[in-house]
């Protein structure tokens, strides 16, 4: 299931839904506009390209070109302003167990124009040089199981050369992380918007692995609200108010108060060790270190940026602080509070002992930027909660990792053996609308029966992973949006258990 890295545009690869010109991000936002390797532009968060049935012969001009020339019909218009709706909520189902939603896998369609880095080179060379997530093997397995489209023809074969607009479409098996099974809860609902209390864990939009298992596709299968418009972001590990527009016109105004800084924000967190009594205030740049893996930290080259803290409580152990970001940068509030030396507790990134003995306390890193990133990896590879980074197995370039291929490849022989039972598929996606209900044979099943579920697919190197379900505590980080005000209204969250005073560590 996993070669989410291949062709990842109809996945909402975007990581939040952000202006485009905001390439900076919100203090609680992942902003990374600058997409790892095989992660495309998608035509806009929250927007897909049109269906993917080509015309039919007769319906489209032809563009002359020599003789025998490949000819590569023209883009195909994207459908701007379309959000996610009921065939996009119908892909699959949830389902919970120990305290987690979870997504049951299913078929999907990543989808790109060629790049223009592509341009020239053969299927065969792209796949080789950066979609290395799977062997070539597997590609070519992909190839016989008619899983790989150029142009809505099936790919015959990877030494096809690629041209400028030629439209990719790959057939996965995706397979999503699991999230808190704590229900989103509605703290307000009008005419122009909806307001939320997200939980920890859960992101707002769908990014990297995560589609279903996200606020966005949530209310909308749940709670059949549609078409919303999130009007800030919030990390995937920050828990509170979260609010969205119902219509394009209420998201303009809000994002206008935001530009004139007429919105007032309010966060609450748990930081390590006694914080200052007094009110506090850090006014340190902030750099964005990589885009592809999410990390920032201060820099004289960075953005300016300023947050106004107070301490609420001290427990002996831990504080409990009142944050006012009165700027929006790629997680400011959690890089000030580093520099600070009071990082939350339970940063997984800022909190890490990644950035050396003093935890990036002052801005003092005794690493390259390039070192930084490899550590921070590497932790949470070993952790296998690389999600916390948003990323996947197949993202890991070789300089950001020491690591040899994924141990889940399976050798050739097996692939080749395992491409014969997923041609028998074939015929089943390609009757069925955009991924709905595709049936997959089971592995080593393909003689015995026609179909069994779509939870298991014979080429998917995902579905023989065991990976361990994350614990309630890795799915919570100690920082919470409290409130949100702006000219006529004001969102209120409930104050968090941890935020309390009489909390203890366990």
């Amino acid at each position: 299931g996993r070669m989410a890295d291949m062709l990842s545009t109809g996945a909402g690869a975007a990581s939040e839904l952000r202006a485009p010109a905001q390439l900076n991000g919100d203090a609680d936002g992942d902003a990374r506009d600058e997409r790892p390797p095989g992660r495309p532009e998608p035509a806009a968060a929250g927007v897909e390209l049109a269906p993917g049935v080509a015309p039919g012969p007769g319906k489209r001009k032809k563009r002359r070109g020599a003789p025998g020339e490949r000819v590569v019909p023209p883009p195909k218009k994207r459908r701007a302003g379309v959000s996610f709706g009921d065939e996009h909520f119908a892909e699959t189902s949830y389902y919970f167990e120990g305290g987690l939603r979870k997504v049951r896998p299913y078929y999907f369609d990543f989808r790109t124009y060629c790049k223009g880095r592509w341009v020239g080179r053969s299927l065969l060379h792209v796949f080789s040089t950066e979609f290395r997530a799977q062997p070539l093997a597997y590609y070519e397995a992909a190839v016989r199981a008619g899983r790989l489209r150029l142009n809505e023809e099936p790919v015959q074969d990877l030494s096809i050369v690629l041209k400028d607009n030629d439209f990719l479409r790959n057939t996965v098996h995706r397979h999503e992380p699991p999230v808190t099974a704590e229900p989103i809860r509605l703290l307000a609902e009008s005419e122009d918007m909806v307001v939320v209390d997200k939980p920890s864990s859960i992101p707002v939009h769908p990014c990297g692995r995560f589609r279903h298992n996200t606020v966005i596709f949530i209310l909308g299968k749940e709670h059949q609200l549609k078409e919303l418009h999130p009007l800030h972001r919030l990390d995937r590990l920050t828990s509170g108010v979260l609010m969205f527009a119902k219509t394009a016109a209420v998201s303009e105004r809000i994002h206008e108060q935001v530009r004139d800084r007429q919105l007032e924000k309010e966060y609450v967190c748990r930081v390590e060790g006694e914080f200052p009594s007094e009110e506090v205030t850090c006014k340190e740049p902030i750099l964005v270190v990589s885009y592809k893996v999410g990390v920032c930290r201060v820099d004289t080259r960075g953005k300016p940026c300023e947050t106004v803290f107070q301490r609420l409580s001290y427990n002996g152990h831990s504080s409990v602080v009142r944050c006012r970001p009165l700027t929006g940068r790629t997680h400011q509030i959690r890089v000030h509070l580093q520099f600070l030396g009071h990082p939350i507790l339970n940063d997984p990134i800022y909190n890490s002992g990644a950035w050396g003995p003093s935890r990036g306390r002052g801005g003092h890193i005794p690493k390259t930027d390039e070192e930084l990133l490899r550590d921070l990896v590497a932790e949470h590879q070993a952790k296998q909660s690389l999600d916390v980074l948003d990323l996947c197995e197949g993202d890991l370039s070789p300089g950001l990792t020491d690591s040899t291929a994924p141990s889940s490849e399976l050798g050739k022989d097996h692939l080749e053996a395992l491409a014969a039972s997923a041609q028998k598929m074939d015929g089943v996606l390609e009757a069925a609308p955009q991924g709905l209900d595709t049936k997959a044979l089971a592995p080593g099943n393909a003689a015995e029966t026609d179909v069994v579920n779509q939870e298991i697919d014979p080429l998917c190197a995902e579905c023989r992973l065991v990976r361990q379900d994350p614990l309630p505590q890795d799915l919570v980080m100690f920082l919470h949006a409290l409130r949100y005000k702006g000219p006529g209204f004001e969102y209120f969250s409930p104050m968090p258990t941890w935020a309390q005073d009489d909390w203890q560590e366990d």
